[in-house]
């Protein structure tokens, strides 16, 4: 008999990992792939197909396959996903000024229908006129619908029947706000709603493709999808439910640090292609955020690791800001295509646009960058606006040179606006060109890099010196910054923790002498508690240095470039369910959440029938997500203050955890 792997897969922005797990032997095997996004199969195939090379095991031995991506956090750091229509039932216009939901909706389309409930959940009638005049145009203008109901956790059945009937119209994706919180606040359960219908079908695709591969290679087996708190659901579920797996690459690399160094207490910092992600490990433990994960700058309702993600990572955007007397760098957020790797890619396309620049006695403002198609498929470039079309249109499946494409100004934020959409990729200069030039990274094309590298090194500051004497010294000052930069969001994130998140290290006097170590009669030092874990393909180049300016040890574990991966393979399946009970009136109690409301006449009855309703509900749930053998647990909130002499109910709460390992095919 074959003895059982499990295979991690972790589709990053750069890169797809794969590992080949054993329960017994650990880490058997590993393997990286470009991620490519017009195709996901053909990263997930790419790296796929080396791991099982490397460890010489035929794909019937896999029994489970776990998938932990960051396509769904980048998406929204960097703005993209699709367009959603909103349908809001009860609420009115003013609705949209909180929580932040009118920046999140931008341009997209929003419907207001009259309707939803109370908090004992006793309804408004639903009128659904304004649906049904504004569906048939509607279903041609966007990619999903997110709908958003009038204390909607407490009875459902406007949603519900809104959801029915523009699937039978539109044969769109339709997300609900009650399938993804049970917490009041309307219009943040909206704009967690909204983001997660924008993600659907980025992340139906990502599923989709590690399925359609694994067919193909006749793996049928279980497939989980790592969620934000680390913890596993099935992939059908990850369909439902894409904005759960927000952070699900930082959770998954949190499972996998604790796994890998065996250190209960740490820092945790990923550095990526396009992020860098920073979270705490505490007696074992990654903390959770109470008030629900914050993401390209919004707070959602999505119970997800207490991870904070910078625009920050090794193929972040190098900005050289010459205005002063001496010049600055910048990096991020934006995430740009390395010159090293757009030129890996392409080859003379680039090289001879790099050389041209150079020849030139004079340099242009947009040396050193190209653009060049993402390969999206057409369809999901529909709805774009006429001057859009036309720049897309003169971009090609080979890179062009912002000189020669841009003619006038505007047509600048026009391409941004193409980039948002991920249309488009802008190519141009990255720490990973910094880390070919100075020999600390060799994947990709090192002539490219160094070209890109040398363009950069002849702009002039403020007092017309050229900024870097050299190529060498260019690199060495952009991965400098990586450091700085990467030691101030590492801080940034511990103060928060501590309470302390008003102090900025970015502006910090104190904390600058102290990371720069200035001499001076007052000596200003910081340390942190706990070793730093380095995390991400190129954490042994950066993080020894940053771990040194931190004043703490650096662990960077061998399996550090695969953390992600390893993490989806030992992550547990775990499903929480809250079922609330209410008294309108003295003497009734309304039952309410997982399921129809119920009412009692009796306290003790209606507690008993709400413990018992969370517990099924939450090893149902486990079960659906993934769950082998769930066990439960029941916590219990019960606000009840005691007025003259009388215990009055406000709200009792029945919190029922449910938790266990995946299934796995038994061959």
């Amino acid at each position: 008999m074959t003895s059982h792997f499990l295979l991690g897969i972790d589709t990053g922005g750069t890169y797809t990992d794969a590992v080949l797990f054993s329960e017994t032997a650990g880490v058997v095997a590993k393997a990286k792939a470009l991620t490519t996004r017009h195709d996901l199969a053909v990263g997930i195939s790419g790296a796929v197909e080396q791991v099982l090379q490397k460890a010489d095991v035929p794909a019937s031995a896999i029994s489970l396959v776990s998938l932990s991506t960051t396509l769904a956090t980048n998406a929204l750091v960097e703005g993209q996903g699709g367009r959603a229509g909103l349908v809001m039932i009860g609420f009115g216009p003013e609705d949209l000024k909180r929580d932040g939901l009118q920046d999140a909706l931008g341009s997209d389309p929003v419907i207001f229908l009259p309707g939803g409930h109370n908090v004992h959940g006793g309804e408004t009638p639903l009128d659904m006129t304004a649906l049904e005049e504004a569906l048939p145009i509607l279903a041609e203008q966007v990619s999903s619908f997110a709908i958003a109901g009038y204390f909607a956790v407490r009875n459902p059945a406007h949603e519900q029947r809104v959801r029915d009937r523009i699937r039978e119209v539109s044969h769109l994706p339709v997300t609900c706000s009650h399938e993804l919180s049970s917490k009041l606040g309307g219009p943040r359960r909206a704009l967690t709603t909204l983001l997660n219908a924008r993600l659907v079908s980025m992340i139906d695709r990502l599923i989709g493709s590690c399925e359609g591969f694994l067919k193909s290679r006749g793996i049928d087996v279980p497939m989980m999808v790592v969620r934000g708190d680390g913890a596993l659901i099935s992939a059908e579920e990850a369909r439902l439910r894409p904005i759960e797996t927000i952070l699900s690459g930082p959770a998954a690399s949190l499972v996998g640090a604790r796994h890998l160094t065996g250190l209960d207490n740490a820092v945790v910092s990923d550095i990526g292609g396009t992020t860098t992600d920073v979270a705490v490990l505490d007696r074992g433990r990654p903390r959770l955020d109470a008030e629900g994960a914050v993401v390209g700058g919004f707070r959602t309702m999505v119970e997800a690791v207490a991870m904070r993600t910078y625009g920050l990572g090794g193929d972040s955007e190098v900005r050289i800001n010459d205005r002063g007397l001496k010049a600055k760098i910048d990096l991020g957020p934006r995430r740009l295509m390395p010159l090293s790797l757009a030129a890996a890619l392409h080859g003379e396309a680039v090289l001879s646009v790099l050389e041209k620049q150079l020849r030139a006695q004079h340099a242009g403002r947009n040396n050193g960058r190209l653009a060049v198609r993402t390969g999206l498929p057409d369809h999901l470039a529909s709805g774009l606006q006429p001057q859009e079309q036309a720049l897309y249109e003169r971009i090609g499946a080979s890179p062009i040179s912002l000189e020669n494409l841009l003619t006038s100004t505007p047509q600048r934020a026009t391409l941004d606006r193409l980039v948002a959409r991920g249309l488009v990729h802008i190519c141009g200069l990255t720490p990973s060109d910094a880390m070919h030039v100075l020999g600390r990274q060799s994947q990709w094309c090192s002539e490219a890099a160094r070209l890109g590298i040398e363009l950069a090194a002849r702009t002039r500051d403020g007092s017309g010196q050229p900024i870097a004497a050299s190529a060498e010294a260019m690199a060495e000052m952009i991965v400098d910054r990586v450091t700085r930069q990467s030691s101030e969001v590492i801080l940034q994130a511990c103060l928060g923790e501590d309470g302390a998140g008003a102090i900025d290290p970015a502006v910090s006097q104190a904390v600058d002498r102290a990371l720069r170590r200035a001499p001076g009669i007052v000596r200003f030092s910081l340390g942190l508690d706990r070793p730093l874990v380095g995390l991400g393909a190129s954490a042994p180049v950066y993080y020894p240095a940053i771990a040194d300016m931190l004043g703490t040890d650096a662990a960077i574990p061998n399996e550090a470039d695969v953390a992600n991966a390893v993490g989806a393979v030992v992550g547990q399946v775990r499903a929480s369910v809250t079922v609330f009970v209410t008294m309108p009136e003295e003497g009734i109690f309304i039952v309410n959440g997982a399921g129809v409301s119920e009412r009692f006449l009796d306290q003790d009855r209606a507690f008993s029938a709400a413990r018992r309703r969370a517990e099924t509900m939450a090893l149902e749930t486990a079960r659906t997500s993934g769950a082998d053998e769930p066990v439960s647990m029941l916590r219990e909130e019960i606000d009840a203050p005691e007025v003259e002499g009388n215990r009055k109910l406000v709200e009792a709460r029945f919190i029922a955890q449910a938790s266990g390992r995946p299934r796995i095919a038994h061959g």
